[in-house]
């Protein structure tokens, strides 16, 4: 890999290619010549084949001009670039009534990159064990009376990578600033600027998750293969996590948001976001791909990039999440089972009135879609469904988007 800053001398004038046009050209030839896991193959040909015939489609009409046009089926495939926009709003319309008038805190919490290999060969494990191990060490200091005294809630969002694409494990927390007490009767405020020191959320983490991961390979949880495969051997494995307990992990919260407007901006940014999107792609040019990324090492500096494509599919691969794998997760009193229930309450509490009927984005954006643009004033009227193309040869046909 080289990189170099962005307007530079070496740097590139950026072009229409996207991440569907990459695995398109050199998909089938990755496949041939690497071993992948189910879900990575069904990413690949749903990125492949996203809006193009190979799905489906539609012929539609203006009710006004009379133009014309074709569009297909999206693959919906979540780590498709092309396919958050409507599942990221209509999550957003849904997680706003549970909003309440208070500040919100931003914790991340990261593994430690030696556990990168052991998470490629069971990141159901691994994954898992990250969400519990820290829900469950901000639960506890939300318990704690020194602190809150109560239970917080956590909206946590697993991401898998880095700017460059390389495997950089680490969850996005949402907490609430502040705690209702296990009687539910009163709520007890965090302070404005503070929620829990972060060296000591970071040390029970880390013993937590070291816990967790030590239960995991007693049970016969965990698969020790290739680079991992002397893992194995019990003295080898105990060697590693005595390591792991000399390190710092990494624990930082950010500054607590403003207001709930901010919260959901937040939460639009980092909730359905995949490890590439298409404006990062620069070009694809004689088996190269360029990318842009931010150097944080470099005083936040964009620079651009330049990967083989096979190194370039094999990092975009290490971000496919088992299949059925919740990456978005609720717990304390914003668990599923309770939510409904103990937003009510926390609002009873903070004398805060319900929050307002709003209209689904997702559904504004369907209107705006359905918006014809030759003529401005009318709507596309389907006329005619178009069946899926079942043809497996040659070049795909056009994308629709």
């Amino acid at each position: 890999m080289c990189a170099v800053p962005m307007g530079t001398a070496a740097s590139v004038v950026r072009s229409r290619v996207e991440l569907a046009d990459i695995v398109r050209a050199h998909g089938d030839g990755y496949r041939r010549t690497h071993r992948l896991a189910t879900v990575q193959h069904r990413a690949l040909r749903a990125i492949a084949t996203c809006r193009t015939a190979a799905l489906g489609g539609h012929r539609e009409t203006c009710d006004h001009c009379g133009a014309v046009r074709l569009s297909y089926n999206s693959c919906r495939n979540r780590h498709c670039p092309k396919c958050q926009t409507r599942a990221k709003e209509r999550w957003l319309a849904a997680r706003k009534a549970d909003l309440l008038p208070i500040p919100y805190f931003h914790v991340v919490f990261t593994l430690p990159h030696d556990l990168n290999a052991l998470a490629q060969g069971n990141p159901r494990v691994l994954f898992t064990l990250l969400f519990r191990a820290a829900a469950d060490t901000l639960l506890a200091f939300g318990r704690d009376p020194r602190h809150l005294g109560g239970t917080v809630g956590v909206t946590a969002i697993l991401h898998t990578w880095g700017q460059n694409l390389s495997q950089h494990l680490h969850l996005h927390c949402l907490v609430t600033g502040g705690a209702v007490a296990t009687d539910g009767a009163r709520w007890t405020a965090s302070r404005p600027s503070f929620l829990f020191p972060v060296r000591a959320l970071s040390t029970v983490f880390r013993a937590k998750y070291l816990a967790g991961l030590q239960r995991a390979v007693d049970a016969g949880q965990l698969t020790f293969a290739g680079g991992t495969a002397e893992l194995a051997d019990r003295r080898v494995f105990t060697a590693l996590l005595g390591r792991l307990r000399t390190i710092d992990w990494v624990v930082y919260a950010k500054r607590p948001f403003a207001g709930p407007e901010q919260v959901l901006e937040y939460l639009g940014r980092y909730t359905h976001r995949v490890a590439l999107s298409n404006d990062r792609l620069v070009s694809l040019e004689d088996g190269v791909v360029r990318v842009t990324w931010k150097d944080y090492a470099d005083h936040d500096r964009r620079k651009v990039m330049a990967l083989a494509v096979d190194e370039f599919l094999r990092r975009f691969l290490l971000h496919v999440l088992p299949r059925g794998f919740m990456r978005i997760r609720h717990f304390g009193l914003l668990a599923n089972r309770q939510r409904a229930t103990m937003v009510v309450r926390c609002r009873q509490l903070l004398a805060a009135p319900a929050p307002s009927t709003v209209l689904d984005a997702a559904d504004v954006i369907g209107t705006l879609l359905r918006r014809c643009p030759v003529c401005h004033v009318g709507h596309w009227v389907v006329v005619e469904i178009l069946p899926r193309s079942l043809a497996t040869h040659g070049p795909l046909p056009p994308d629709s988007s």
